[in-house]
């Protein structure tokens, strides 16, 4: 067995990811084996928390924009992450992964509500953490409830799985020139407008000092890679 670098992680996944080409709803194809590398990384000892996005169903600001009330439309962005993490601990149960799922507005009668110290007992129990309803307030990403919950519960790193592979200095979709960056600082990022994270979650991490692993999903097994410690995708740190 390989020796973990980092013995608890926050892992956020995008909605979009759990798609797969499907572009919307949930593909269990993807999420099928995204859940075997959880468990395999479970059951090697590392502690999981997960975050997940909301965009293959709805994206609040995206989807509402101009058409709805923005506190609204974020509600039902946070409703839509509930949906993936309901169907993400289902998965999990299946491969005899023991699954909490705590959401930052009460729904009690499918989930847990957000309470930290629970979280993180659950943790030292060997339990993955489901997180949803991002941070429970409007104006907030996933991506910024990642790094609140990370900060939270102590987590080591933030692996962030994507549909991109890493960090570019342009959109590598646009541009089959674009260069990809190994590793970069929080100022890099936020100075450049590169698209890792919004720059609260970006600025969130940096003064929290918690280090962010940028990879992509395609490869499930690049979960565990990341979490023993393997060179992949774009590290965001701090500046050497």
């Amino acid at each position: 067995m390989e020796a973990q670098k980092y013995k608890r992680v926050l892992i956020k996944i995008s909605g979009e990811a759990l798609a797969g080409d499907k572009h919307f709803g949930l593909n269990f194809d993807v999420i099928g084996p995204v859940c075997d590398v959880i468990k395999k990384c479970s059951e090697e000892g590392c502690e999981i928390g997960i975050v997940v996005g909301g965009g293959n169903f709805w994206r609040g600001v995206k989807d509402g924009g101009g058409k709805m009330e923005r506190t609204r439309a974020d509600h039902m962005g946070m409703l839509a992450t509930t949906i993936n993490a309901l169907a993400l601990q289902d998965a999990l149960e299946q491969r005899g992964v023991d699954v909490r799922v705590q959401t930052a507005i009460e729904m009690n009668k499918i989930a847990e509500p957000y309470i930290r110290s629970r979280a993180t007992r659950h943790l030292e129990k060997g339990r993955v953490v489901i997180f949803g309803c991002g941070t429970g307030c409007p104006f907030f990403s996933t991506d910024t409830a990642a790094v609140l919950r990370a900060a939270e519960i102590g987590a080591d790193v933030i692996l962030l799985a994507k549909n991109v592979d890493g960090v570019y200095d342009s959109d590598p979709a646009v541009n089959p020139d674009a260069k990809k960056y190994d590793q970069l600082s929080y100022m890099d990022v936020l100075n450049q407008g590169l698209g890792v994270m919004d720059s609260t979650a970006t600025s969130l991490s940096m003064d929290n000092h918690i280090p962010i692993l940028v990879f992509a999903l395609s490869d499930p097994e690049n979960i565990h890679r990341a979490v023993n410690g393997e060179k992949i995708g774009t590290l965001v740190e701090e500046a050497k």
